[in-house]
């Protein structure tokens, strides 16, 4: 696979927006710059380990869903193509190919924006508890795993640390108005529920997924990334299995190995193993072919 591998991004005559835990963010005056890392994040702590071409398929997983979703929604990005970057951008074209996006500069929505298809993780938790997710009621019998009868828009707060809670839809009522939230709300199925259908074709199930929005213009358009397998739980469709927890598409590998450790999930975090990195890796290629039907180069 080589090693190719970006950790960080030290752009000095450029200003820093923001430095997530896996992009960095650069401001452009009425545009960002979106430089996807290999960083790779578990239990919200940053691991030392990059993962070899994360980066660069975060950054074409979205650019195809974003051409995907145009109809549905207006999305922020404006070209992945570095030669049409702004010519201060030449000096980092190594860095930038590939793994960057150039996006509009938008107001962002303070509430994350998630659709489930399926009844896992911390939904799987609650509807344990209560027959329910975000205060949404579900059939009872359900398993872990099992498809829901139709998607559920379950917001949760967006965090600059440390974990989003859910709420329910009467929180982004009050924080955003009753008309923002219902569009914000109908958009995002109608989204998931598209991409679903098609993935399912490719193999793939999206059992659920978060999107982050913006405004531009007046106009509420999709921003950050889309359906990767960093913001969705991607499971191989051969085989799903519902009544337990299933093989997924993206940093499991990771997930599962650092449960084995004697860490107690504070930073700093262990180095990881050459065999978990290629295996996470391979996991996000099968991700992006099989979606696309392309080969990242």
């Amino acid at each position: 696979m080589g090693n190719d591998i970006l950790l960080n991004t030290e752009f000095g005559d450029l200003k820093l927006f923001r430095k997530g835990k896996v992009r960095d963010v650069y401001d452009l005056g009425d545009k960002l710059l979106i430089v996807s890392t290999d960083r790779i994040s578990c239990f919200d702590v940053v691991l030392p380990s990059g993962i070899p071409y994360k980066g660069k398929v975060l950054t074409n997983i979205s650019a195809f869903w974003f051409d995907f979703i145009k109809q549905i929604i207006p999305h922020h990005l404006i070209t992945t193509d570095e030669l049409q970057y702004p010519q201060e951008l030449n000096k980092y074209k190594n860095e930038l190919s590939g793994r960057s996006m150039l996006v509009l500069k938008t107001r962002p929505l303070p509430v994350e924006c998630v659709v489930r298809g399926y009844l896992a993780g911390s939904g799987w938790k609650e509807y344990k508890e209560n027959q329910s997710v975000c205060s949404i009621k579900l059939p009872p019998g359900l398993r872990e795993s099992d498809k829901l009868p139709e998607p559920i828009f379950t917001p949760s707060t967006k965090a600059d640390s440390g974990h989003d809670q859910n709420v329910d839809q009467g929180y982004v009522e009050n924080l955003l108005g009753k008309e923002t939230a219902e569009e914000l709300r109908k958009t995002s199925i109608e989204i998931y529920s598209r991409a679903r259908d098609y993935a399912l074709l490719k193999g793939i199930i999206i059992a659920d997924t978060k999107f982050e929005f913006g405004i531009h213009n007046g106009r509420i358009v999709i921003i950050d990334e889309a359906l990767t397998p960093d913001s969705s739980r991607f499971w191989p469709l051969e085989h799903y299995s519902p009544g337990e927890p299933q093989p997924s598409f993206d940093k499991q590998f990771v997930r599962d190995y650092l449960e084995t450790l004697d860490w107690n999930k504070i930073p700093p975090a262990p180095a990881l193993p050459d065999e978990i990195i290629s295996k996470t890796t391979e996991k996000y290629l099968e991700a992006y072919s099989k979606l696309t039907g392309r080969e990242l180069k």
